[in-house]
């Protein structure tokens, strides 16, 4: 009886994290441009990203805070596809409840353009759609408040 409770113990645990999805830029666009009214707070992110790790707390928090408004927070990684694992085990770690893909789409020069025009390509950068339109873009780090006040005004 012990073994069983000690296998579905993860089950059981609410800060258990789902597992790391592997999307090409397709999936993701499908997953996160919807024509409905949730706020999809979108965050691209890698693990050796210093300033990425440390704001990632910050959309947590804001997932937690705002859960009672239609808000969806998505983390899609920038890791190579041969570390889905090192970064599934990255999001175990840090206990992240957030949906988080980890994008395998090839050469960024190819498709960055495709989710922002304006974007450089430096990390990190967030993106917010509703409906099926981007409503901010953003290169760099937040803080919470900042966060949060985005999220305020472009939510309403």
């Amino acid at each position: 009886m012990f073994l069983i409770y000690l296998w579905l113990l993860p089950l059981l645990n609410p800060f258990s994290s789902a597992p790391v999805q592997e999307v090409s830029l397709e999936q993701l666009q499908q997953n996160t441009i919807r024509q409905n009214d949730t706020l999809y707070v979108v965050n691209f992110w890698a693990t050796w990203c210093k300033p990425c790790v440390a704001e990632l707390p910050y959309f947590e928090e804001a997932s937690r805070k705002f859960a009672n408004q239609k808000l969806k927070v998505v983390f899609v990684s920038l890791n190579y596809a041969r570390e889905l694992a090192a970064v599934d085990n990255f999001v175990k770690k840090k206990k992240m409840q957030s949906t988080c893909y980890l994008l395998n789409a090839g050469n960024p020069n190819n498709w960055i353009d495709k989710i922002e025009p304006e974007w450089n390509g430096s990390i990190p950068a967030t993106i917010m759609y509703k409906g099926d339109k981007k409503v901010f873009f953003r290169e760099g780090e937040f803080t919470q408040t900042e966060l949060d006040s985005i999220i305020q005004t472009k939510n309403k």
